[in-house]
C-alpha cells in the first residue's frame, strides 16, 4: 500500500486527487490518503443539494459547497477534522464491507484508549456518538472507501450549515440521516494535536514506523491531469448544484409590497416550470416574469443577473430584487 503526501486544504482539489487515484492512476498498488478540507459542504452524489445546505449561512461564512462521487449524507469538514481515503482492487469481500475499512481506524483508536466501535450501516461511534461516517463507491475493478474523523470539530457549525430553512421542498434525492456526533479529542487519555494523531492514523493504516518508503510522489502529468479534473467538475455550479435530483420547491414570505408565493420545478439545477402567486401588484403580467425565469438556472446570481435593469418594479410594487431573492433562497 502506497501513500500521497498531500497538504492542499481545498476541497475541490482533493475530492478530485482522490478520484484521480482512484479511476485514473496507473498504478497496481493500493493506496490510502489523508487530507483535510477548510471549511467545506460535502454533499453525497445522489442528494439535492439546496435541501442539505442552510444557504444563507453557507454564503455569510463563505463555506464550500462541493459534490463528491460516494453516495450518503451531506457531512462538514473543517480544519477539526481529518478525512482518509482508503483505494483497493474490489475482492468480493470489499464490496459494501464498510466494517472491514473501518476496522483500522477503530483498531487505532482502541490502541490510543478510546473505546471507538462499529455502528449501523456505516458509522464509527464513541459512547453512543457518531465520530465518523463512511462511503464507498466502485469503479471497474476497485472500491474506493473514504470517510472523515471528527477529532476537534466545531460541532456547532455542522448544525449551521445543514440547517435547512425551506419552507417546503419535495425531491427525489437521498436525504441525510441526522445522528448524534462529536469530536474523539476529549476521550484522548493523553492529548494530541491533530497532526500527531494524523501521523500515528497513516502509520497504523501503513504498518510502518516510517512510512516514507511508502510515499508516491506525483508526476507532473499527474498534477495537470488533476487540476484539469477540478476545473471541469468539482470547481463547477453544474457538478455542484446541477447534478442535483429533480425537485419541486413552494417558497412562500410577505413583504412591504405584499406577499409571494413561488412555485418551481427544477431539473439538473434548470427551472422547468414556475408559477408565482401572491396578493402583490404590478403593471406587468406576472406569466411574463414567470417566463423570463423559465430554463434558467436555480442560482442566486443567475436570477439576480435577470433584473438589473429593474425590470423587477414592473411586476412587483415595492418588492426590491433583494427580496425576491430572499424569497426564492433563503
Amino acid at each position: 500500500m502506497l501513500t500521497i503526501i498531500n497538504n492542499n486544504n481545498k476541497p475541490q482539489y482533493n475530492l478530485a486527487l482522490e478520484e484521480y487515484v482512484f479511476k485514473y492512476l496507473d498504478s497496481d498498488d493500493d493506496f490510502v490518503l489523508l487530507w483535510q478540507n477548510e471549511p467545506s459542504v460535502i454533499i453525497g452524489r445522489n442528494q439535492n443539494t439546496i435541501e442539505e445546505i442552510n444557504n444563507n449561512y453557507i454564503k455569510k461564512h463563505q463555506i464550500n459547497v462541493v459534490r463528491r462521487i460516494t453516495g450518503g449524507g451531506a457531512v462538514y469538514h473543517d480544519f477539526g477534522n481529518i478525512n482518509y481515503s482508503l483505494i483497493t482492487k474490489s475482492a468480493k469481500d470489499n464490496i459494501n464491507n464498510f466494517r472491514k475499512f473501518t476496522m483500522p481506524v477503530i483498531n487505532m483508536l482502541n490502541n490510543l484508549g478510546i473505546n471507538a466501535e462499529f455502528s449501523g450501516r456505516n458509522d464509527i461511534t464513541v459512547a453512543g456518538k457518531k465520530i465518523s461516517g463512511n462511503a464507498q463507491s466502485y469503479y471497474q475493478n476497485k472500491v474506493l472507501h473514504h470517510g472523515t474523523i471528527l477529532f476537534n470539530s466545531d460541532l456547532e457549525m455542522v448544525t449551521n450549515v445543514l440547517n435547512v430553512k425551506l419552507d417546503k421542498i419535495a425531491s427525489k434525492g437521498i436525504k441525510s440521516v441526522r445522528s448524534r456526533v462529536t469530536n474523539i479529542y476529549p476521550y484522548l487519555k493523553e492529548p494530541v494535536t491533530l497532526d500527531v494523531f494524523t501521523d500515528k492514523l497513516l502509520k497504523f493504516i501503513l504498518n510502518a514506523d516510517d512510512y516514507r518508503p511508502y510515499i508516491y510522489n506525483l508526476t507532473e502529468v499527474d498534477k495537470q491531469r488533476i487540476n484539469e479534473l477540478m476545473n471541469k467538475k468539482y470547481l463547477k455550479w453544474e457538478w455542484n448544484y446541477g447534478e442535483s435530483p429533480s425537485f419541486n420547491l413552494q417558497k412562500e414570505k410577505r413583504y412591504q409590497g405584499g406577499k409571494i408565493d413561488v412555485r418551481l420545478d427544477v431539473n439538473d439545477g434548470i427551472i422547468n416550470k414556475c408559477k408565482i402567486f401572491g396578493d402583490f401588484f404590478g403593471q406587468e403580467d406576472i406569466s411574463n416574469l414567470e417566463k423570463l425565469l423559465t430554463n434558467k438556472r436555480y442560482e442566486e446570481q443567475t436570477i439576480r443577473d435577470l433584473f438589473t435593469d429593474n425590470t423587477l418594479t414592473k411586476y412587483f410594487f415595492n418588492i426590491s430584487i433583494d427580496n425576491f431573492i430572499d424569497c426564492l433562497f433563503y
